[in-house]
């Protein structure tokens, strides 16, 4: 990429192309799930974006064809691996989730965030797409809101802004699996690309995005937010996961599903 500036990290790979920062999660044995080393980068990343005035939009995306990003990590959050690099937050706090602290930074942003998906977009994952201010993908990636099976809430706050109240409530109460058509023809996603083209298209749109008036775009961003985005309901919805995480019901459920997932029992 031509006047890339790259700056690695094992778990999450930054790029300054011009005006655009671009986020590449890197864990992919596990599709880039989010574990609390790699959600802290994310935010910390954000942070630095956003203090930086060269940087006028974000581009978030996964390494490889696979996956956009699986989720939490389960092995972690099932204490089969404890966390590594960054402690993890007390159990009383909002951020009680590796995928809160990413989704939350994404979700304040005060610049444009556009998600390039490409695969998998899963739970804290899919959580992390809605936290965007616009998401394009290509035509193989699958999407899924896994928190009624796993005996919590994933998405129902932000989710209905996007996509209707009776689609929402389909997809968060039946957590099924959907294909990126269905996601496109719901609200979703903005555009469908071939594979090879989702992250040219994202830093081509955030390309387009800087060339404007970055404080128009900003306050453009906080308006329709204040417009669109229900803060009772996103606290609601935190404080309900506070109460449900680590009940008998919950710990059941998601132990069964990690190791249905990973094939290790915690």
């Amino acid at each position: 990429m031509s006047g890339a500036k790259k700056l690695s990290d094992e778990l999450l790979i930054i790029e300054q192309i011009e005006h655009v920062q671009l986020l590449t999660l890197n864990r992919p044995d596990r599709h880039h799930a989010l574990n609390y080393s790699l959600a802290n980068l994310i935010a910390k990343a954000v942070d630095t974006a956003e203090s930086d005035d060269n940087v006028r939009a974000i581009v978030i995306t996964g390494n490889g064809e696979r996956a956009f990003c699986a989720g939490q990590d389960m092995l972690e959050m099932s204490g089969i691996e404890s966390s590594a690099g960054d402690v993890a937050p007390a159990p009383t706090s909002s951020k009680s989730s590796s995928a809160a602290i990413a989704v939350e930074r994404v979700a304040a942003a005060k610049i444009p965030v556009i998600a390039a998906i490409n695969g998998i977009c899963y739970g804290g994952g899919a959580l992390l797409a809605l936290a965007c201010d616009i998401r394009i993908a290509n035509g193989l990636s699958t999407y899924r809101f896994p928190g009624a099976e796993y005996g919590l809430v994933v998405g129902a706050a932000s989710l209905p802004r996007l996509v209707g109240t009776s689609k929402a409530k389909e997809l968060i109460y039946t957590a099924r699996k959907f294909a990126a058509q269905e996601a496109l023809d719901c609200g979703l996603l903005s555009h469908v690309y071939e594979t090879e083209e989702v992250v040219s298209k994202a830093l081509e749109l955030g390309h387009q995005i800087a060339r404007n008036s970055p404080v128009a775009v900003r306050e453009s961003k906080r308006v329709i937010d204040a417009a669109t985005l229900v803060a009772h309901a996103e606290q609601l919805e935190g404080e309900i996961n506070q109460r449900l995480r680590g009940s008998a019901e919950q710990k059941a459920r998601f132990n069964e599903a990690t190791t249905r997932v990973t094939g290790k029992k915690p």
